[in-house]
């Protein structure tokens, strides 16, 4: 690591002790193929499994290119990844998932993107093979309420295989946001974004982290932390649920007035609405709506930190080669 390098490629990891063995005979010779100077940084989310214990005996094989950031607890994917950020030296860096779902082979192909003057590449998943149907559908589904609200537009949101300039990493180092979505705060950094298609395969190993729930509370994070359209159209929406109403049941005062006895109108004026039901649910939608948006104040008051790291594991410029300097915690950010 005496050189700076020009690639920087930021790997979150979380259990996947069943897929690091593969992980490492893969990525480290596609990336010396790609002939450019390059550094990994593993992050361990707070892993329970033996993730840490092969991540550091993985350092001392590569301890010429490889970094490990070890947080003290599981903060979560998108706080590993903006350790990572916090910690990169390269030009260009690349984002990457542990468990080979987006092989390491596809890196040059955002590299080639990357070098023909985009600072943002994204990429699109060629086959989702292993994943549920529901998955993919909700997938597309989201994506569509996505654009329709936000002014971001990513074919495959969740996808992890990206490239990020040095500059839009760094303007990702100096946002505070306690709740984000990364690809989405980087590309509303981005001048010339693209994206290109890359192989997708199953898991090699374990199981997705992420549960419908988890997906369902990305989005919120996703259309919450980006747009104020959801407040809005509900605002709209209220007001022509509201006038609707209104206008129905002055039809129905008035269709009762023609067609009952006067006391049996009069008593009629005070029966249920039929639309009562369909506007309790709508102050409920609403209620969690702009309870979203009072969350996200409320967790940004705090400014608790966003992860605490243990110990960074790295060898610098002033060890000797082969030597190994650990930084203990407690680094907070």
């Amino acid at each position: 690591m005496s050189a700076p390098p020009v690639l920087s490629v930021v790997i979150p990891v979380y259990n996947e002790e069943a897929v690091l063995g593969e992980l490492f005979a893969r990525l480290y010779p596609a990336l010396d193929a790609l002939a450019t100077a390059y550094e990994v940084i593993f992050v361990n989310d707070g892993s329970r499994d033996r993730s840490p214990a092969l991540l550091l005996d993985q350092q001392q094989r590569r301890a010429d290119v490889t970094r490990v950031i070890l947080f003290s607890g599981n903060f979560g994917q998108h706080s590993a990844i903006l350790a990572g950020f916090a910690h990169v030296r390269g030009e260009i860096i690349v984002t990457l998932d542990a468990d080979l779902q987006n092989p390491p082979e596809e890196i040059h192909k955002l590299l080639a993107a990357y070098r023909e003057g985009h600072d943002y590449v994204g990429s699109i998943r060629d086959l989702r093979r292993g994943d549920a149907w529901w998955r993919g559908a909700a997938s597309k589904l989201l994506n569509r309420i996505r654009e329709r609200t936000t002014r971001i537009k990513m074919t495959d949101q969740g996808c992890m295989l990206r490239a990020y300039s040095r500059r839009i990493i760094d303007l990702v180092n100096q946002t505070r946001e306690v709740r984000t979505f990364i690809p989405a705060l980087a590309y509303t950094f981005a001048m010339n974004p693209t994206e290109v298609v890359v192989a997708h395969a199953e898991r090699a190993a374990g199981e997705s982290k992420y549960s419908v729930y988890q997906l369902l509370r990305l989005n919120f994070d996703l259309m919450t932390g980006f747009s104020l359209v959801p407040l809005q159209m509900f605002s709209l929406l209220g007001m022509a649920v509201a006038i609707g109403s209104a206008l129905t049941y002055l039809g129905l005062i008035a269709y009762r007035l023609l067609t009952l006895p006067p006391w049996d109108a009069f008593k009629a004026l005070f029966d249920r609405d039929i639309l009562e039901f369909f506007l309790i649910g709508m102050v409920l939608f609403g209620l969690g709506l702009v309870g979203e948006y009072v969350g996200r104040i409320y967790l940004q008051v705090r400014d608790r930190p966003r992860y605490v790291i243990d110990r960074v594991v790295e060898t610098t410029a002033e060890f000797p080669p082969g030597a190994t300097d650990i930084t203990s915690a407690s680094h907070l950010a």
